[in-house]
């Protein structure tokens, strides 16, 4: 059935899928190719099978899948006519919201994907400042799907050079690669854009010397929270790091998996994008049919008030440290601790897979998550939600310590020998 659903969904959809991180290319040969439906933690694939997920939805379902209290905060937006011609009454609650739990937002814009309010910040901070560059860091892999970004990557086909030449890097951790971009392209920079971390921590005070290069410049400080927020804290990495940025921009486990992003800031940027101010000149921020779509507010209005009762974010960080600590436990009984391992922020953990060189192996990460899923565990990351209780971690550990004696043997005997698939391949890559 894999091999059939599979064929249907290239047939019908370029990459197989609507994200490419969802595509054939980034699982194992006898991972689920399609999924019917979402319980909790687990998935269900059309025959019924049941796979405990740390996908999570691309990390965007943080409370469960099928959520009742939230699903029954959506339906009741839908039943009040979920679009209407004017603005709701529930976007004015649900911007009202952000602005009271995020201390940077003074201002908001809601739209359905990261992509447009990481552009519409970018488009911000060029109308702010007048200036055309665009600085991001090398190692952080996402953005956006726009030209200003995409173009910088090694996926570029279909995007102008002029475009892509307008997106410099740095390097994270390393205040003087900045600096020399800053006094390469002095007084042209009209932001720096990143993550506060991956599974990378910022060293020392680098956030706070990467805002301190960004107001000596005059250049708009972007801090993107796609994954860090209401993850990482309540009211994101920003606080978590103590760092005020000038905008920030929102999206997974915003609202348990419904389509909502935002873009926040500092009122005197963001009111470029009004129409308040007589005789300024007009900039076209963002401006979407669906941006405020009332069910998906709902659900974000209803997604926060989950997260502050029941402590959700404090569960991410508890059930992380014992997931990293039982797969590193498992790895050092077995003796191969310096070639499997997790790591990073146990609020939302990674695990690397390395060869018997020590270096890195997407060859053993195939094999690995072809044994989990075995154990009917769907792993390609780690993204853990409200739903991963200790029934699940006890199901983790059970299936990784199973996972890893063969991965233990592979690395003995060679991997070819006990994977049955294609590896896994990077999402940016040039060629297929």
């Amino acid at each position: 059935m894999n091999r059939e659903y599979s064929q249907r969904l290239h047939k019908a959809i370029p990459g197989g899928a609507h994200t490419y991180s969802r595509g054939d290319d980034q699982f194992p040969a006898n991972a689920p190719s399609i999924l019917a439906r979402g319980e909790g933690a687990y998935v269900f694939d059309p025959d019924g099978n049941k796979f405990l997920d740390y996908g999570m939805g691309l990390r965007s379902v943080n409370i469960g899948y099928g959520n009742k209290e939230i699903a029954d905060a959506c339906y009741h937006e839908i039943l009040n006519g979920n679009n209407l011609t004017r603005a709701s009454l529930t976007e004015l609650n649900a911007a009202e919201l952000l602005i009271d739990l995020i201390p940077s937002v003074e201002m908001v814009k809601f739209a359905k994907h990261g992509s447009a309010v990481t552009s519409a910040a970018v488009k911000l901070a060029r109308a702010y400042t007048k200036r055309k560059y665009v600085v991001v860091p090398a190692e952080h892999p996402f953005f956006s799907y726009d030209d200003w970004f995409i173009g910088s990557t090694v996926m570029s086909a279909g995007i102008p050079e002029e475009a892509s030449s307008l997106t410099l890097k740095f390097n994270y951790n390393n205040i003087e690669s900045l600096k020399k971009l800053f006094d390469q392209y002095s007084g042209q920079i009209a932001c720096v854009i990143l993550e506060a971390a991956t599974t990378v921590a910022p060293k020392e005070n680098f956030l706070h010397d990467v805002q301190a290069l960004c107001k000596k410049n005059g250049s708009v400080f972007i801090i993107d929270e796609m994954i860090t927020g209401f993850r990482w804290h309540m009211q994101g990495a920003q606080t978590f790091f103590n760092i005020e940025p000038d905008l920030c921009t929102f999206g997974k486990a915003m609202a348990n998996g419904f389509a909502v992003a935002a873009l926040g800031g500092k009122r005197e940027i963001m009111k470029l994008g009004g129409i308040l101010e007589e005789g300024a000149e007009r900039i076209f921020l963002t401006s979407t049919t669906h941006g405020a779509e009332m069910c998906a507010l709902g659900a974000f209005i209803k997604t926060m008030e989950i997260m502050k009762r029941d402590r959700v974010v404090e569960h991410f960080w508890d059930y992380g440290t014992r997931l990293v600590d039982g797969l590193n436990d498992i790895a050092k009984e077995m003796g191969i601790e310096k070639h499997f391992y997790a790591e990073g922020f146990p609020c939302s953990p990674n695990y690397i897979t390395k060869d018997k060189d020590g270096s890195i192996s997407l060859a053993l990460r195939t094999l690995f998550a072809q044994e989990m899923v075995k154990g009917g565990v769907l792993i390609p990351y780690i993204a853990v939600s409200f739903s991963h209780r200790d029934v699940e971690l006890n199901k983790t550990l059970n299936a990784a310590r199973q996972a890893l004696k063969i991965y233990s043997n592979a690395l003995n005997d060679g991997v070819q020998l006990y994977l049955k698939s294609k590896v896994i391949k990077p999402v940016f890559r040039k060629y297929n």
